[in-house]
């Protein structure tokens, strides 16, 4: 069975695959401009529990992302 999850329900250092954005065409549009798109692996590099931006890796880049923007970020856990 898959284990998907928010950015925000993923532990830090672990990794996945993005498989879905639930937002806006204006927030997609602004992931994608950073290459946060489906089909994407990425690491969870931190965050503080229940305040705070996300922080991912992405390739050699380390993005911060806002909680509300990583709440709809779906990624398939790797184990």
């Amino acid at each position: 069975m898959e284990d998907i999850r928010s950015l925000v329900e993923m532990e830090t250092g672990g990794k996945g695959e993005i498989v879905r954005i639930d937002g806006g065409e204006g927030m997609v549009r602004r992931l994608w401009v950073l290459g946060v798109v489906p089909g994407k692996r990425i690491e969870k590099v931190s965050s503080i529990i229940g305040k705070g931006p996300v922080v991912i890796r992405l390739g050699q880049q380390e993005i911060a992302l806002g909680r509300g923007i990583a709440q709809r970020i779906l990624v398939r856990v790797e184990h």
